[in-house]
């Protein structure tokens, strides 16, 4: 169905071609009252496409659903049908292939290395296999100013809010980080964990697809993870593989290369 406003449209067309308003609305089945209805939709939605714009400049990567989030920290709370309408009005949407080459902007650059510990924490998955078959997915959260394995969660399955578990439990003994940096994976860009960043006051860091080495820390300690512990270690089941390999993430930190560690450590418990 043609909806009112085209057939407006439509009524103003014939009009400008010489048929009379009677004569233009009865073609078009349109009631003559509604030509001159002003939608008060437009006005309504104005400051929230403002502001949606403003974000959507700023972070050029995020969706809607991303944006969603800091628009309901800044007092614009609606639901998705209506973010989702409001984006494609504004013509926000993402493009799907994005070009080889693209503009630097510091809105688009990867935060830099940290000077000190906790201010980014990046994390990712790896994944492995027990003897008796059951699959090993494992969390790995690295402190980037120091290179500390601060955990590695190990489970069948983790998705985001075993993720939010793990890292309210680390900002409870730690304190909270001022970046967290991850990849583009489904658990770390759900609305439920972007949501949780956002009102717990952190940055997120996406990096890049196909751009692994925007997390190299986190992807240098998944590597020694990988070759120190899981190719050597023959788990007979995932509860064996959490035992053991929190056991080599306790060596890992005290490792002679990570003398760091041994600052932080002292400092805490002084």
């Amino acid at each position: 169905m043609v909806s009112v406003a085209a057939r407006r449209g439509g009524v103003a067309f014939a009009e400008s071609r010489g048929l009379s308003q009677r004569r233009a609305t009865a073609l078009l089945a349109t009631a003559r009252s509604s030509l001159k209805y002003e939608s008060k939709k437009a006005a309504a939605d104005a400051p929230v496409i403002g502001r949606m714009k403003e974000l959507s400049a700023k972070y050029p990567r995020f969706g809607y659903r991303r944006i969603q989030v800091y628009l309901e920290r800044a007092g614009f709370v609606m639901n998705a049908k209506r973010m989702h309408r409001l984006w494609r009005t504004a013509k926000l949407q993402l493009p799907k292939k994005r070009p080889r080459k693209r503009v630097r902007g510091t809105a688009r650059e990867v935060p830099e290395s940290p000077i000190t510990s906790n201010e980014v924490w990046s994390y990712d998955f790896v994944f492995d296999h027990a003897a008796n078959g059951q699959q090993i997915k494992c969390l790995t959260v690295v402190d980037e100013g120091t290179s500390e394995g601060l955990a590695i969660d190990v489970a069948g399955s983790i998705r985001s809010r075993r993720v939010i578990e793990v890292l309210s439990r680390l900002i409870s003994e730690r304190g909270a980080p001022k970046v967290l940096r991850s990849d583009n994976g489904p658990e770390f860009v759900s609305h439920a964990l972007l949501k949780w960043i956002a009102d717990a006051g952190i940055e997120s860091a996406l990096i890049e697809p196909g751009k692994p080495w925007q997390n190299g820390t986190c992807e240098s300690f998944n590597g020694k993870f990988r070759d120190e512990c899981l190719s050597i270690e023959w788990f007979r089941s995932r509860e064996e593989a959490r035992v053991l390999i929190e056991q080599w993430r306790r060596h890992y930190n005290r490792a002679s290369e990570h003398p760091s560690v041994y600052v932080i450590e002292e400092k805490r418990f002084c």
